[in-house]
């Protein structure tokens, strides 16, 4: 089967992650002695995220690094002025010492937050920890802390593995949330047969998830099936892709209610032209420019989108799980999970 490589759908660009190496501020011996401990965690966590990190879509994630240890306001401002340029929508506070709490924390409250305190011999790592996450709290400041179970030596410049597992899971989630921010959710349709899950609660999406919701009615396929507002070539390759792949079920009906083979092949072809224009609704196709659709083409920059019609079980499976020849696959199921998380 031919897939395409990864690449970003959307039209938002794709968040990094950003590492905060913050230090105990203080000169004369105490921050010259941990400029290099404080700047090694950063190091060492920005290889372990981009090793076992990646974007929903398959695209390696990046790590930014504050450019210096940052031991009070005017170095944090520095480092928020960097991750502004560079896009970043995660950040990861690391330090293995006491720090100025207030100081040295991340104060933006729409960047999903965690901090690594080390659990050192030598430095009050969970002291800074346990200061900042306080800080956090009091501000209203969502923060996750990471703290490994296990005491280790101050000059130990290894991850535990219950640290690696936090530091990981919180990636996950952060990007997840910051992925969705100014991307939209589109419902295809209206509520079918009196199914409540089918009704959209935009200020759900709109106050939690940062996502706008846009509507298209479910007309809207019956026009590109009539004008044939899809890729043609691609369709071919899907149709035999799902002949091919996709076996069919026994048909239990009585004999008079079955449905003849030429209206079974006339269903079969009209769920993958859905699957296909759901897609293009979604996030877009250039070839629909091609053919004179320049609106159509740009679709709704949809990270997400659901419909309810009897059944097309079979449409909504093959967005979310799928690739249909080249057709990318666009569910994005699980990082809501993983914002879930991230946004409690």
């Amino acid at each position: 089967m031919t897939t395409n490589p990864p690449s970003n759908r959307l039209r938002t660009a794709l968040p990094k992650i950003g590492i905060r190496p913050t230090i105990d501020g203080r000169y004369g011996g105490v921050r010259e002695s941990l400029e290099d401990q404080v700047m090694g965690m950063a190091e060492a966590t920005a290889q372990l995220i981009v090793a076992n990190v990646r974007h929903a879509c398959g695209l390696p994630v990046k790590v930014v690094i504050a450019d210096s240890c940052i031991g009070g306001a005017a170095e944090a401002a520095d480092c928020a002025e960097k991750f502004r340029r560079e896009g970043v929508g995660v950040t990861l506070t690391v330090t293995p010492c006491w720090c100025y709490g207030s100081e040295t924390m991340q104060m933006d409250p729409t960047v999903p937050t965690a901090v690594w305190g080390f659990n050192g011999t030598a430095r009050p790592g969970a002291v800074y920890l346990a200061a900042v996450l306080a800080g956090h709290a009091q501000k209203g400041l969502p923060a996750f802390g990471i703290y490994g179970r296990d005491v280790q030596d101050g000059d130990d410049g290894t991850i535990p593995a219950d640290v690696s597992e936090k530091i990981i899971r919180f990636a996950k989630a952060g990007l997840a949330a910051a992925t969705m921010r100014g991307t939209s959710y589109l419902a295809m349709g209206g509520v079918s047969m009196g199914i409540a899950g089918s009704i959209v609660d935009q200020p759900l999406f709109e106050e939690y998830f940062g996502m706008r919701v846009e509507s298209v009615d479910m007309t809207e396929f019956v026009r590109r099936f009539d004008r044939e507002i899809y890729d043609r070539e691609e369709y071919s390759r899907a149709l035999a892709w799902v002949k091919e792949n996709c076996p069919e079920g026994e048909d239990r009906n009585a004999p008079a209610g079955q449905r003849s083979r030429e209206d079974k092949d006339r269903d079969w072809e009209r769920s993958v032209k859905m699957a296909l224009i759901a897609r293009d609704m979604m996030i877009g196709n250039p070839k629909l420019a091609e053919l004179g659709f320049k609106e159509e083409a740009r679709g709704h920059n949809a990270i997400v989108g659901g419909f309810v019609i009897a059944g097309q079980a079979f449409v909504d499976q093959q967005r979310k799980t799928v690739r249909v020849g080249d057709v990318d696959c666009v569910g994005q199921c699980a990082i809501f999970r993983r914002a879930a998380i991230c946004l409690q």
